[in-house]
């Protein structure tokens, strides 16, 4: 009972390891999806003109003690980099927000508002493809769960499993052109988008990296299917061939 018991363990234990990593990848991915840090980094503008009290080095002083005196001459000391101020800025699919200057919290705009024009279409080619890449996901993990709950040996089974391996394969595909596609437009806006948006410094954030990582998995997890598929079709292969020696030894089958 044991050799047989093993390779049905092993199958349980392929089919297990495939679902975690899909359960994964579908996780990364919507977290990734629906977060604004794909990119990251700063946005250099000039410093506003201080109001009432406020000082520091975020607005431009002036040298006079009373604001308010029409008769006061006001000199602005700030020159150069002096008069400008870094803010921090991230974007991902859906928005792009950046900090307030001397304000507490965040001013969003529509990514899709900031894209050029002729870069819209791939953008959202880019957003339909996260989103089958998404639904193929749950169609995969939905499938792995079946195989097994219900169908962890046997003819069913083994075409959940086939089907599952296709699905998976086609949503990592679908995941890695949507996530080119996204690093096209970003780029191209960079370059082409408002004045008022321009980041002055940039790299990829951690959704980004989360994306990337997601694809991973999923392709780890369509290996892994594909790999028990043909081993299991190897396995009832070899019991045929078995079943068919002991057949011509039992009722002594001339071997033509």
């Amino acid at each position: 009972k044991m050799p047989a018991s093993m390779p049905e363990a092993d199958r349980r234990h392929r089919a297990s390891a495939a679902f975690s990593l899909s359960f994964l990848s579908l996780v990364f991915s919507i977290t990734a999806f629906s977060s604004s840090y794909w990119c990251e980094g700063t946005r250099k503008v000039a410093k506003p003109f201080c109001k009432g009290d406020s000082k520091g080095d975020l607005c431009i002083r002036f040298n006079s003690a009373d604001g308010n005196s029409s008769q006061a001459v006001q000199y602005i000391w700030e020159t150069g980099d002096d008069k400008f101020v870094e803010k921090k800025f991230h974007a991902g699919i859906w928005y792009s927000c950046e900090e307030m200057i001397n304000e507490e919290g965040e001013k969003c705009r529509s990514f899709i508002s900031l894209t050029p024009a002729s870069d819209r279409g791939v953008l959202w080619l880019s957003i339909v493809a996260e989103l089958l890449y998404v639904l193929l996901l749950l169609t995969g993990n939905i499938l792995m769960s079946v195989e097994i709950c219900y169908y962890s040996s046997g003819i069913d089974g083994l075409k959940i499993n086939a089907f599952s391996a296709v699905v998976t394969v086609l949503a990592g595909l679908l995941g890695m052109v949507a996530h080119m596609m996204y690093t096209t437009v970003f780029q191209m806006t960079v370059n082409l988008g408002p004045e008022d948006w321009r980041p002055h410094t940039w790299d990829y954030g951690w959704s980004y990296g989360l994306a990337w990582t997601s694809f991973a998995c999923c392709m780890a997890a369509a290996v892994t299917t594909i790999n028990k598929y043909t081993k299991t079709i190897l396995e009832f292969k070899h019991k045929r061939k078995k079943l068919e020696r002991s057949f011509r030894i039992q009722y002594k089958f001339p071997e033509h």
